[in-house]
């Protein structure tokens, strides 16, 4: 007998966001059940607009309801994470994936919830023990912050900025540019960027490239099964 599992996403943004959730079950095993909460769920768009990004290194990028690009404070992110995990397994949710690629704190409610950096940047770890790590951003103001959250000793980190809503000539364009930067490694660093646009960018640049979203997938697989 199968025992159905059920999979708690809790996206940085709000709810729904069917490209999450398919991509998610896409790798999940066929007899898990998908639940997703957004952290900024109760929130009006005029209310989220009313606490823009203090700088780069509180700076998100999200979808919002209709799928609008936004860019969104993190601190406002983290005011209500712990609510929306605690709702996620209010609703049944016996594995919960945090999805952004960001770096965040300890937050009441997250023991055992897995957050896609630190699989992200542990498969670029054993991958490129040294070499030049290009990374993939959504804003160009979140370069800095990114580069600095990948550099370790002996790996040279680049990055090219590119809106995960970006179409194939954007993408193709953002790829070519990271390509002159010659990377061993490529890591797309954000949850939205989608197979679609990996495959643009593996091609592009012709190197090994991570996309957050399917990595966890794998990953999150291997724990359901």
């Amino acid at each position: 007998m199968i025992t159905e599992r059920t999979l708690g996403i809790a996206t940085i943004g709000q709810a729904p966001r069917d490209d999450i959730a398919a991509l998610f079950s896409e790798q999940a095993p066929s007899s898990t059940r998908i639940l997703l909460r957004g952290c900024l769920d109760n929130l009006t768009d005029e209310r989220i607009a009313q606490r823009p990004p203090m700088d780069g290194a509180d700076t998100l990028y999200t979808r919002l309801r209709g799928g609008v690009d936004v860019k969104i404070s993190k601190s406002l992110v983290i005011e209500h994470a712990s609510n929306t995990l605690q709702q996620l397994r209010a609703d049944g949710a016996d594995t919960l994936v945090f999805a952004c690629t960001g770096e965040f704190p300890p937050m009441a409610g997250d023991t055992g919830v897995i957050f896609p950096s630190r699989i992200l940047n542990a498969l670029a770890e054993s991958l490129l023990p040294r070499g030049r790590l290009g990374l993939l951003v959504p804003l160009p103001e979140q370069s800095d912050k990114l580069v600095a959250k990948w550099q370790r000793t002996g790996v040279e980190v680049v990055a090219e900025a590119l809106r995960p809503s970006a179409d194939e000539a954007e993408t193709r364009n953002a790829a070519e540019r990271l390509a002159r930067l010659t990377p061993d490694l490529v890591a797309m660093d954000c949850m939205s960027y989608t197979p679609y646009s990996k495959a643009i960018v593996s091609a592009t640049v012709g190197v090994p490239t991570l996309l957050a979203i399917t990595a966890t997938g794998r990953v999150i697989r291997e724990l359901l099964e």
